[in-house]
């Protein structure tokens, strides 16, 4: 499976959700569980206390479009949820980016990420 698809039944949501593994920054919370195939399932949640919903629609077109366009960084063979926190709303591209970035970064699942931690001793 060469792109992402989507994580869309409520179902399914819920498996990730008790039994995945989360982490969240200042905008954004990622569940990570393992779905024992070669791609990834994406599955974007934004609630109604972020904003009304252009705001909402607005938020999930960025985090899947910073998903989209970062997707070759990420692992394969992950179910992954990104919920939106109310902080989002309002912010960049590139903040959405970056923090979707990080939170793939603690997940552990940033393939552009493995000697860090050389590099951050010569900053």
């Amino acid at each position: 499976m060469l792109y992402t698809e989507s994580l869309k039944k409520k179902k399914d949501f819920q498996i990730v959700y008790k039994s995945g593994v989360s982490f969240a920054n200042k905008y954004l919370v990622m569940y990570k569980k393992e779905n024992n195939i070669e791609g990834n399932h994406l599955g974007i949640s934004v609630s109604k206390k972020v904003g009304n919903s252009v705001v909402r629609h607005r938020i999930t077109r960025l985090i899947r479009e910073s998903y989209r366009l970062n997707e070759e960084k990420f692992e394969k063979g992950y179910d992954l949820i990104v919920v939106a926190r109310v902080n989002a709303k309002g912010i960049s591209y590139a903040d959405m980016e970056s923090a979707l970035l990080h939170l793939a970064k603690l997940q552990k699942i940033r393939k552009d990420v493995k000697n860090e931690k050389n590099i951050n001793l010569c900053d």
